[in-house]
């Protein structure tokens, strides 16, 4: 009887590179830490919301979340930087997520990069007029991965065009014939807030109808925002229409409104910016013309793109600076499904979804959050 016998040495490096390969498909990355440095309050809606997204997505994607809030003090961000970078090098997280509030990206970004800390910019970065001394991510700053910012003109863009079209419905022209204009800003240093403005300016600035009669800086704050709008309605009485760059300084200015006996929605038109649980009730009941929101998902597709990077799917394929359509105008059916699909929960959202590793088909990022409420 005659027996076959296989020939391992010949086969054995074949099998050997399958297994290794397949051992590379099967097994999970290493789960990766990421800090962020959150420069907004601890209690205030917009940035406990997107923290909240954050760890959802953490989660989602086997990974390890700390967030640091600096509470609106823009010397903190670059403290909690320090801090950061003077752990011992095994407590230190893998990346560090950081924004360019107030102008503060660069120190921070100096701070991390010196202990060799890979850092990624969400929500705003260095805008291309402070780059020109230290270039671009990668390069000067080797371990600054690169960043991910919502189109910030687009919020702009759609408020003014909202606000418009309802103060129009109103019937709310000045003696001069003009749709007279108030604009509370957030503030003059950060790219995201000076974006929003120029959004907003060049759809007033096109419309031979609309006057804006004063820009003012509220610096994100309800209550600053009330006092300046008292001032504005009293030297601007025939001004009826108020863009705001956020909602607590939409609610700051509608309140001044009703304090003078108005009815915002009513005889005067106001428009805000973010998903606070109160901006949502005031669009739906019609006190707010206007709601631009979805932006807070931006950390959260920060940590899709830093899981790619860990799991060797470089976000580089499609650039370093990423500059996506992230909001969506809300009415009162977006507001509604908005709540009911996530009140202040997004851990329904797979967000391995969205990931190019774990989804090889995929060949660019979807991150408008429009189809999040499909």
């Amino acid at each position: 009887m005659r027996h076959w016998q296989i020939s391992t040495p010949r086969l054995r490096p074949r099998w050997a590179a399958w297994l290794c390969a397949l051992a590379v498909i099967a097994l999970p990355a290493a789960a990766q830490s990421v800090a962020f440095i959150d420069p907004g309050k601890s209690d205030e809606i917009y940035w406990v919301t997107a923290a909240r997204a954050m760890q959802a997505a953490a989660k989602s994607l086997g990974m390890r979340l700390e967030v640091q809030y600096a509470e609106r003090d823009h010397l903190r961000t670059i403290e909690i930087a320090r801090s950061i970078a003077a752990r011992p090098a095994a407590a230190r997280p893998d990346y560090v997520i950081i924004t360019n509030d107030n102008g503060t990206g660069l120190e921070q970004l100096r701070v991390l990069d010196a202990a060799g800390i890979r850092t990624l910019f969400a929500y705003s970065t260095i805008p291309p007029s402070d780059r020109r001394e230290i270039g671009g991510p990668r390069e000067r700053y080797r371990h600054w991965l690169g960043s991910i910012e919502p189109h910030a003109e687009q919020a702009g863009e759609l408020t003014a065009r909202a606000l418009l079209a309802a103060a129009r419905s109103g019937r709310t022209p000045a003696a001069t014939g003009k749709l007279q204009v108030v604009v509370l800003a957030g503030d003059r240093a950060t790219p995201s807030s000076t974006r929003r403005d120029a959004g907003m300016m060049s759809v007033f600035a096109a419309d031979p109808d609309v006057e804006v009669m004063q820009v003012v800086y509220a610096g994100w704050s309800r209550e600053k925002a009330e006092e300046q709008a008292e001032w504005l309605f009293g030297r601007y009485p025939e001004a009826r229409i108020v863009w705001a760059a956020n909602d607590l300084m939409a609610f700051g200015a509608m309140r001044a409104w009703e304090k003078r006996g108005g009815h915002p929605g009513g005889d005067a038109w106001f428009s805000g910016i973010n998903t606070s649980p109160e901006a949502l009730k005031d669009v739906t009941s019609g006190r707010l013309s206007a709601l631009a929101g979805g932006h807070f998902i931006a950390g959260a597709w920060a940590l899709v793109m830093l899981s790619d990077y860990a799991r060797g799917r470089d976000f580089a394929s499609e650039g370093l600076d990423l500059d996506r359509p992230m909001f969506t105008l809300f009415d009162a059916g977006k507001a509604a499904r908005f709540t009911q699909l996530y009140g202040e929960n997004f851990e329904r959202i797979d967000f391995r979804r969205y990931s190019k590793a774990l989804n090889p088909r995929l060949r660019r990022y979807d991150f408008d959050f429009a189809q999040l409420l499909r």
